[in-house]
């Protein structure tokens, strides 16, 4: 078993590990408290960030659709 690193946490953590990879780190989660207190914290950090709804403002909205619309004007006016 190689030594887990905050990579693997991270990766464990959003499901992206194999199952033999899932299988060592849920090992060492049960045998080393400090790496326990690493993924806590990991995963209070991603619970906190699920939480914002972030959304772009107004102005950057209307600036990429009025790019769009010039876009869209000089492809009409090339064919």
């Amino acid at each position: 078993m190689h030594s887990i690193t905050q990579e693997d946490l991270l990766l464990y953590l959003y499901g992206e590990t194999s199952p033999q990879q899932t299988q060592e780190i849920k090992i060492a989660l049960e045998q080393d408290w400090n790496l326990k207190e690493i993924y806590l914290q990991l995963e209070h950090t991603k619970n906190e960030l699920d939480g914002f709804n972030m959304s772009p403002s107004e102005n950057s909205v209307n600036k990429i659709l009025k790019y769009a619309e010039i876009q869209v004007e000089e492809l009409s006016t090339t064919e």
